[in-house]
């Protein structure tokens, strides 16, 4: 039986490159090589696409060659460049591991279309609806989900301090983990947090802060036939969230841990997870996301973001809660695959 020719793309321009780079080598060494022939496309922070050995930390120093991933379909694959000449290698499916920008947008992902080959994930409609938070909750909301009250500000507008109710959360509106952000307490304060927000995206989101823990849930699947793994919940000691802020993530988070089985009662474990499947659904994902919420005192479930493809790495969220299930991620892998091969992302 042959192997299936599996494109691996990692790095990225975005602002998650390195964490693209930790995810692709967590891929790589959980990846089965008895059914798959992997072909490691990584793309530097300038945007040069070269073919290499692995998604080892120093790719870029090692063998690798200029590739182009041809939008031609009957290519259907990669044009190796060099000397005047190319070749090709012919794909069957395409494992986009990146994130943020560029990566979790639309944009490989109308890359991938114009090609042909099948690829795991959100298609360009869904992941660019999910990456813009304000139109995901616009949506979301449409289809009877709870969101937090949020207004956008474009880069030629302005918005009256005076008239929100603080604390708010203030983060771009396109942007992966939390690069961005900041919690406002004070009218003054919000200037300063919206032009930070503008470094990674001119459209800023201001939504207010809601109480609530902070809570999780993997999803695998396509349409109807979805798995949830189990939940998660952040526990915090201080200040808010920062996935992917820390120095060495790999070590722990200075002001927060992942508590996973969630430790929230069994009733609203399982409403999280069915809310988390009609985020899901209501915004057209396929393939995989996790989908991050707030769980109030009340038992409200608030929705956060959606992750269109979120970090594999060895001290991610969505591995870990899918292994808590019994998925672990070989096995995951295994079912994206298949799951944009049956589906060819129609």
């Amino acid at each position: 039986m042959s192997k299936l020719k599996v494109g691996i793309i990692f790095g990225g321009r975005s602002e998650e490159h390195s964490v693209s780079v930790k995810s692709a080598r967590e891929v790589a060494q959980n990846l089965d090589l008895e059914k798959y022939e992997p072909f490691y496309i990584g793309i530097t922070k300038s945007g040069a696409w070269n073919i290499c050995d692995g998604p080892e930390a120093q790719w870029e120093n090692g063998n690798c060659r200029p590739v182009i991933l041809s939008p031609d379909s009957d290519v259907h694959g990669l044009l190796i460049l060099g000397n005047g000449s190319y070749g090709t290698i012919r794909l069957d499916v395409v494992l986009p591991v990146l994130h943020g920008t560029l990566g979790e947008d639309g944009a490989i992902q109308g890359l991938l279309e114009l090609s042909g080959i099948p690829y795991i994930g959100c298609d360009i409609q869904s992941s660019a609806l999910c990456m813009d938070k304000s139109l995901a909750y616009i949506v979301a909301r449409s289809a009877g989900i709870t969101t937090p009250n949020f207004w956008t500000v474009t880069a030629d507008e302005t918005i009256d301090p005076a008239r929100l109710t603080y604390p708010v959360f203030v983060k771009p509106a396109r942007s992966g983990s939390s690069f961005g952000v900041t919690k406002v307490f004070r009218e003054e304060e919000l200037p300063s947090a919206v032009a930070t927000a503008r470094q990674y995206d001119a459209k800023a989101l201001i939504e207010e802060a809601v109480v609530g823990s902070e809570i999780g849930c993997a999803i695998l699947g396509n349409e109807s036939d979805l798995i949830a793994g189990e939940v998660d919940r952040i526990a915090l000691s201080h200040g808010f969230f920062r996935i992917h802020q820390e120095d060495a993530p790999e070590t722990g988070s200075e002001n927060s841990v992942a508590i996973v089985p969630a430790d929230i009662p069994e009733e609203a474990r399982l409403r999280v997870q069915e809310t988390a499947m009609a985020v899901y659904r209501a915004l057209g994902c396929r393939g995989l996301a996790r989908v991050d919420m707030f769980l109030r005192e009340d038992g409200e479930i608030v929705l956060n973001e959606v992750n269109t493809f979120p970090g594999m790495t060895s001290y991610s969220r969505y591995p870990r809660m899918m292994a808590a299930a019994g998925l672990h991620l070989p096995e995951v892998i295994d079912r994206m695959v298949s799951l944009a091969l049956a589906g060819k992302n129609r």
